[in-house]
């Protein structure tokens, strides 16, 4: 069976938004300028320049109070990307694989993906690796934020693209999910794709961790992060989702990327991977 029929279907920018700027807020950032122009798909809010710069600053100052606050680290990806969306853009429009993705706009979330489909490929397949990391970190690949501040829809697409595919970066590097390692792959985002966002976690994150856990970020995987998603193939334009059946060895092979210094994984993590194996 080809790879590409474990992916069901494709969706767009289309799932339901959940946070808006507030006709309040509008009217506070805007005035009584002129009239807004409409959304140019759905969930869109058309934002001028001075509410660009002021959703920019508010969200970077709410992702560094409350990191947990997902729709402020998007809002702010968002709201910076600059000129990094047309450039990745056109990174995957002279790549024949990254075209047909911009031509499928495919979407990576429970109802397009057979989870259980690919549990069930082979242990060295790359769709089988993306399943066990999903099990054994607990999490589901239904958590991205969709995009709202972006008036471009096919650049609006590049940049939920990159959100929904962050777990592959984590299954294919062997990664968990903590503060950690989250700031080391946007280390290698950043090297790799150039997103300000990126930069912006990269060099703010450390502040959360303790001097021990920093030291340890520096030292082993800020190097990797940097030379091997500078040297590694730029994955905005991979079709991972007709990759599923490829064996993960050669698909890192692919790509050009090596392993980073081994991860320690929680021990709850380790169990859950062990009773995902038992079922």
């Amino acid at each position: 069976m080809p790879y590409s029929r474990l992916a069901r279907g494709t969706r767009h920018l289309s799932r339901p938004f959940k946070t808006q700027i507030t006709p309040s807020c509008a009217r506070f950032v805007s005035g009584d300028g002129p009239t807004r122009p409409p959304p140019a798909y759905p969930g869109h809010v058309p934002l001028n320049w001075f509410e660009n710069a002021f959703l920019a600053a508010g969200s970077a100052v709410m992702g560094l109070v409350s990191p947990n606050r997902g729709d402020m680290i998007a809002a702010l990806g968002e709201t910076t990307a600059g000129p990094s969306l047309p450039r990745l853009r056109d990174v995957m429009l002279k790549d024949p694989e990254g075209r047909r993705i911009l031509k499928d706009r495919p979407r990576i979330n429970s109802d397009t993906i057979d989870l259980d489909a690919l549990s069930k490929l082979p242990e060295n397949s790359f769709g089988r690796a993306y399943s066990d990391w999903l099990n054994r970190c607990g999490v589901t690949p239904d958590t991205r934020e969709p995009v709202h501040y972006i008036s471009d829809p096919e650049l609006a697409f590049v940049m939920q693209r990159y959100r929904e595919c962050h777990d592959f970066y984590h299954t294919i590097c062997s990664m968990p999910v903590s503060v950690t390692y989250e700031l080391a792959l946007k280390f290698f985002e950043f090297a790799n794709l150039g997103l300000p966002v990126a930069g912006i976690s990269a060099a703010f994150g450390p502040l959360r961790l303790s001097s021990k856990q920093r030291a340890r970020l520096y030292s082993d995987y800020v190097p990797w992060a940097l030379r091997c998603g500078s040297s590694s193939n730029c994955l905005i334009s991979i079709y991972w989702e007709e990759r599923w059946g490829q064996d993960i060895g050669e698909l890192k092979e692919e790509l050009g990327i090596w392993d980073p210094p081994p991860a320690v994984w929680p021990k709850k993590l380790n169990e859950a991977a062990e009773a995902a194996k038992g079922k």
